[in-house]
């Protein structure tokens, strides 16, 4: 896996994919109180653009990301990427 794959987390944003822990629904309450207690630390990133808010970036720095996409299109764009980067470590090996 290249460390350099860069995720689109929507309206021309994008995150380094190996920093990713997690992505997650913005609706429950902890994840509000995780948004809240990010916002204390200096530590949140909005990268809604002005939209509402669908999911919950966790990266390795503590950092939190908001995102107007949902969650399920961010992880069917992290898949492809991350099988992006192998095919092209393999053709490379070859």
């Amino acid at each position: 896996m290249s460390s350099r794959v860069l995720l689109n987390i929507g309206y021309r944003n994008l995150v380094m994919s190996s920093r990713v822990i997690a992505i997650v629904a913005s609706g429950a309450a902890p994840m509000k109180r995780l948004r809240d207690e990010a916002t204390r630390r200096g530590k949140l990133v909005d990268a809604t653009q002005g939209r509402r808010t669908r999911s919950i970036i966790l990266m390795d720095d503590d950092h939190v990301i908001l995102s107007a996409i949902s969650p399920e299109t961010i992880a069917a764009r992290f898949l492809a990427e991350e099988g992006e980067a192998e095919s092209e470590s393999e053709a490379l090996d070859s």
